[in-house]
Order: C-alpha cells, then sequence, then structure tokens
C-alpha cells in the first residue's frame, strides 16, 4: 500500500494499442500537497497517463494507487480525482455557478451546501461578479477560472491538468499559471499537470517528469532537471542547451576535475558523477559562458567568433563558433547591453562546474 504522506502512487503502468507502445512500466508518486508536472513532446504518452490515472483509459498492466486504494475496478466518477480539461470543457447553456456545481451536484450535495461551496471557490478564483453569466460572455482566462474552480469545488484527492493554459495567448497564460500555482500552494491540493511546455514546468512544480515515447527518461526538482539534465533529448528539451562531444585527457580523482578536449579546444571539467565513457557528451548552458577579451587568462576561456547577435532588452544572445571551426555552433547569454558586434572575435569563459556530463556515451 502507499505511504500515508503518498497522494498518488503509480506503478509499472503500461499500455499498448497494437503495435504501438505507449506507456512502458511508467513509475512515479506524487506526494501529498504537491504539484507533479509530466512534461514532453506530443506522443510521449503524458496525456495518455494522465486519462489513466483518471480512468478514462483502464491500462494493460501496473496499478494506479489513490490515497492507499488500487484503482483498477474504480470507474472515473467515483475516483478521488477532478480534470480541468485543455478544451475547459464548459456548459455554454448554464451559467458559471451552475457550470461550477456541476459536479457538486453530481455528487448529490443539498442545493444549500452547493450554493456555499459554489460561492466560495468562486471568490477564490475571482469570479464572484460572474456567477449569472454564461461562458460564451466571458473571456478565455475567465473560462479558464470557471474549469478549475468547478474542479476545486469537489475538493478532489487529486487535481488533474490537461494542458489547460494551451488556448490561452502568452501573456494571459503566465498570468493565469501562476493564479493555478498559487491557488494550489494555498489551499494545498495534490495535482498532475500536462504540458509540452517546459517554462510552465520548471514554474510550476515541486516534481518533473520527463517523458518520451512512453517511458520516463528522468524526474526530479525542477533545478536538478534544468541543472543536471540525464541525457541529450532531456538536456535539448528542458531549455536551451550546448551538447557537445568530448574526449577525456586526464583525471584528478582527489580534486573531481578531468581534463578534456571539446569542440572549443581544452577544458577541465569539475564533476562528482564520473563519466560513463571517455568519450561522452557534456552540455553548458547559454548563461554559463561569461564574455571577456580574447586576450584574458582565465581557465577554460575560449576564442569564438560571433555569427549572430540578437538584443532582447534584458539581455543580448550570440550564435558563436569556435575559430577554425564554423560547423560547430553554441549560444551564449548575457545580461544587459553587451558592446559585441557580428563578426568580432571574443573570448568566453565557462566554469569547470558548469559543464556537466550527460549519462551518454559517443558512439
Amino acid at each position: 500500500m502507499a505511504q500515508a504522506s503518498t497522494a498518488l502512487s503509480v506503478r509499472s503502468a503500461s499500455l499498448r494499442y497494437g503495435t504501438f507502445q505507449a506507456l512502458s512500466e511508467v513509475s512515479f508518486e506524487a506526494s501529498q500537497g504537491h504539484l507533479v508536472t509530466l512534461l514532453g513532446p506530443s506522443g510521449c504518452g503524458k496525456t495518455t497517463l494522465l486519462k489513466a490515472i483518471a480512468g478514462f483509459i483502464p491500462l494493460d498492466g501496473g496499478t494506479i494507487e489513490i490515497k492507499g486504494q488500487n484503482m483498477q475496478d474504480v470507474p472515473p466518477e467515483k475516483r478521488d480525482t477532478a480534470m480541468c480539461f485543455q478544451s475547459y470543457a464548459l456548459f455554454p447553456h448554464l451559467t458559471v455557478a451552475d457550470n461550477i456545481g456541476f459536479g457538486l451536484r453530481q455528487r448529490r450535495l443539498g442545493a444549500q451546501d452547493i450554493a456555499a461551496r459554489v460561492a466560495a471557490v468562486a471568490e477564490q478564483v475571482g469570479l464572484s461578479s460572474q456567477l449569472a453569466k454564461l461562458p460564451g460572455q466571458l473571456s478565455g482566462g475567465q473560462q479558464q477560472r470557471v474549469a478549475l474552480a468547478r474542479a476545486m469545488a469537489v475538493r478532489p484527492g487529486v487535481m488533474l491538468f490537461d494542458e489547460p493554459l494551451s488556448n490561452l495567448d502568452a501573456k494571459l497564460r503566465d498570468h493565469v499559471r501562476m493564479e493555478i500555482r498559487a491557488l494550489q500552494r494555498e489551499h494545498g491540493f495534490t495535482a498532475v499537470y500536462v504540458t509540452h511546455d517546459q517554462a510552465e514546468a520548471l514554474a510550476m512544480s515541486d516534481l518533473v517528469i520527463v517523458m518520451r515515447a512512453g517511458v520516463i527518461e528522468q524526474m526530479g526538482r525542477p533545478e536538478d532537471i534544468y541543472r543536471n539534465p540525464a541525457n541529450r533529448f532531456v538536456a535539448d528539451f528542458i531549455g536551451t542547451a550546448n551538447i557537445m562531444p568530448l574526449r577525456i585527457l586526464d583525471v584528478d580523482r582527489t580534486q573531481g576535475e578531468y581534463k578534456v578536449s571539446c569542440p572549443l579546444g581544452e577544458a577541465v571539467v569539475r564533476s562528482d558523477t564520473p563519466p560513463v565513457s571517455d568519450h561522452v557528451y557534456a552540455c553548458w548552458r547559454p548563461e554559463d559562458a561569461h564574455v571577456t577579451k580574447p586576450t584574458a587568462d582565465a581557465q577554460n576561456r575560449f576564442d569564438v567568433k560571433v555569427t549572430t547577435r540578437t538584443f532582447l532588452g534584458s539581455q543580448c544572445d550570440f550564435s558563436v563558433h569556435p575559430l577554425g571551426d564554423a560547423t560547430s555552433r553554441y549560444r551564449i547569454q548575457t545580461h544587459g547591453f553587451a558592446p559585441v558586434s557580428e563578426g568580432e572575435t571574443i573570448g568566453v569563459v565557462i566554469a569547470p562546474d558548469a559543464i556537466r556530463f550527460l549519462a551518454e556515451a559517443v558512439r
């Protein structure tokens, strides 16, 4: 049985459609009051897994437990979950109040209890003045709040979000994202959130689960996933990463330092985790590079040529390549204005502990 502090436990979840393996031995736990994000590209299995948790899709193998109860023979309407859909799934002929109270009526609560709970949750999401309106009279952001309020009203053990912000414009998406996270923290409900947007995952989650082709590639805290990706897929999918092959030349095990050869030149990598091979992939983030003069004397200083410069207000992005190697392209990022021109040769310094070995050998 799952521990008391575990709201949701998924063990060895597997599902196949003909010859297509949609889920393969997927296992994770969501602690009470945490927000867990299933992140990955289209077709990775994240929405399939969410629907299996909700009971809409039966698994071929594995178990799902909600608060210690096995869900194998429990229909969707009997599960302690509520779904916030991508399309909102609001009833156009019902008022906001009736939409919010729909799940409560399905659970046969009394009229007074329904009215009280609808009023309370509407106030929490800022919809108290909109209760008499129809969904068609609301903005996209307000409609999303109605869908959220409807799910919150039934006070589920686990809240399920299926890409709820994908229909909103970028600015509104950021605003509603912060609202959802604030409400989740304030009320302490457990949530499983599906998205393909890595910014959403990093900003909202207690635990991020990166999926590809029906399997979990890596799971961990947002900071750990970003700073220590397991492989090239995770490094490239989460944010922007400069991925390069390198060859181990020498090792100082007392210091945890590795002398390596890479497309930038010879470098030193400092790592508590040894590489999986003498010829391995590594990565560093654009913000890890510090621009210097080509003549500067520093460890891990490399001369590169600037091919493109993009001014973005609070930062500048550059595409660069090593001198004499125009095929290896890397991105660097500086905060504020940087007096660097396209075609200029600059020095970049990358700290030894900013270069991270990936658990993937070069073949």
